[in-house]
């Protein structure tokens, strides 16, 4: 295994797609907090499932494919912000996140109870790990999604929609952001160099 340091891009193209990648995932969640900012949850539901169908064609559209997370969390979004809109009853939008991360957390640890760390087939691509880094990585983000689940459900119960909203927007995304820049080293220890 080699300890060399990863080199940065030296594509600028694969750069460039990556940042439009991420743009069209979190675009409808900052509709989402605008429009909820301005006028309301019902407002700010409605233009967060059109900005996601938007969105997910537009992935589809410049990347050839809808990556399989942004996707289940399409549906998601959809489902409850259209039942949301439909019986005019924000608790279906406010349970999103706690049953889609259960969804997910579920998921990775059914995999790794049938030895099959599906992380590796989201993630294949990007990362090649040994199954013993896969198997950690997975049971590492499906112990996450169990967090994030308990948090939002916390959050909800407990404060204002709007707060709800801003600690969806400002809260969920950089603790994400910074548990997944935690596995660094674990990508790094586990890395396939061949």
């Amino acid at each position: 295994m080699s300890n060399e340091p990863a080199k940065p891009s030296e594509n600028p193209e694969v750069d460039s797609r990556q940042l439009l990648k991420m743009l069209v995932e979190l675009g409808p969640l900052v509709v989402f907090f605008v429009m909820n900012s301005r006028a309301g949850i019902y407002w700010g539901t409605g233009s967060f499932v059109t900005a996601t169908i938007v969105a997910l064609v537009v992935s589809k559209l410049i990347f050839g494919r809808i990556p399989v997370m942004p996707l289940i969390s399409g549906a998601f979004v959809i489902f409850f912000g259209g039942l949301t809109l439909w019986l005019h009853d924000d608790l279906f939008i406010k349970i999103k996140p706690t049953v889609v991360n259960s969804v997910f957390a579920l998921t990775l640890f059914t995999g790794l109870y049938f030895k099959k760390p599906l992380l590796s087939y989201v993630f294949g691509e990007a990362f090649r790990l040994t199954d013993e880094g896969w198997s950690k990585l997975t049971m590492r983000w499906a112990f996450f999604f169990v967090l994030l689940a308990v948090l939002n459900e916390v959050v909800w119960r407990t404060t204002s929609t709007d707060t709800w909203v801003n600690f969806k927007v400002f809260g969920i995304m950089p603790i994400t952001m910074i548990f997944a820049l935690a596995q660094m080293p674990l990508l790094k220890r586990y890395e396939v160099t061949k």
